[in-house]
């Protein structure tokens, strides 16, 4: 699960691209979503989010985080219908119950529930996103140069997991070589076993600790202006997909305001298709795959990887 969670380099179009361009474009996956409850275009959305991952390959780290997602998407399906009694056209009478009254599962508020999992389902996929295309000392040393203390710290946090993780196994692996069987005894003896283990990893963590202190004054953090090893540089493909995604989240912005990315669940269903509507749909779409399509291109032709 850990191995998962962590960042692998898959040579994917959406990781070379600066930081600042990449974030923007999850930053756009994760407000769309927020902004528009239409179904069409949450299923617009949800398409982007899914072909995304899988044009990263990133389908085996994010499956965690899919399967989350469609559980909770299935338990908000379920559950709406039974607590929200609203909507006109009634599918099934149940049983009268205390301080409810009579159930009432209604169209409006399954197909309400459904909208709302696949927006939770859309949110789910940008994280699981961006935990496969974002390297965290990427993500940290573009916000260290506002807040180098804060970036400090969280990177400390984001590396103390899995280097945690490494050491449990390493020490687990010493004392199963030494003969310890972690999974004969009784309960006392097995937790005495697995004391040994926490021993080994409090001592791992002081050390580890005095070591990244001593490298960090050698280097003399915090005495003048910090230095940076590796710059990235902003080409003319990262400017393409900040517009791209920028574009997306102010025609969304501007098809809700206008009323064509709106949609009516209570008390009667509206319509779900019309003319404008998915017409701004498909330019919204249209700018929100436009990186993807971009990576594309700059696979299957070096002319157009060399020139952006």
């Amino acid at each position: 699960m850990l191995e998962q969670l962590s960042y692998k380099e898959k040579d994917a179009f959406l990781q070379h691209l600066h930081t600042a361009a990449v974030l923007t474009y999850l930053g756009v996956l994760l407000l769309l979503p927020l902004i528009i409850a239409h179904p069409l275009y949450l299923m617009g959305i949800l398409f982007a989010g899914i072909l995304a991952i899988y044009v990263s390959g990133a389908v085996e780290e994010s499956m965690p985080f899919l399967v989350m997602g469609i559980w909770l998407a299935l338990a908000v399906m379920v559950v709406n219908p039974l607590l929200v009694q609203n909507g006109s056209t009634v599918l099934l009478y149940g049983p009268d119950l205390p301080l409810v009254g009579r159930l009432r599962i209604t169209l409006e508020a399954i197909c309400y529930g459904a909208a709302m999992g696949m927006r939770l389902l859309c949110i789910i996929i940008a994280f699981a996103l961006y935990n496969a295309v974002v390297h965290p000392d990427k993500m940290t040393g573009l916000f260290s140069r506002f807040a180098w203390k804060s970036s400090l710290v969280v990177s400390l946090a984001t590396r103390m997991i899995p280097a945690t993780a490494r050491d449990l196994s390493s020490a687990k692996e010493v004392q199963q070589m030494r003969g310890v069987d972690f999974s004969s005894g009784s309960f006392r003896e097995r937790l005495k076993k697995y004391s040994w283990l926490l021993e080994v990893l409090l001592l791992s963590s002081l050390e580890g600790s005095t070591a990244t202190a001593e490298a960090m004054q050698a280097r003399g953090f915090g005495s003048g202006r910090r230095s940076c090893y590796n710059r990235e540089l902003a080409r003319p493909r990262d400017y393409l997909c900040c517009a791209g995604s920028v574009l997306a989240l102010v025609l969304a912005i501007y098809a809700r305001v206008k009323g064509y990315a709106d949609f009516t669940f209570y008390p009667e269903l509206g319509a779900l298709a019309g003319g404008s509507g998915l017409v701004w749909l498909g330019v919204i779409m249209l700018c929100l795959l436009f990186p993807l399509i971009l990576g594309w291109g700059c696979r299957h032709w070096p002319y157009l990887r060399s020139r952006i």
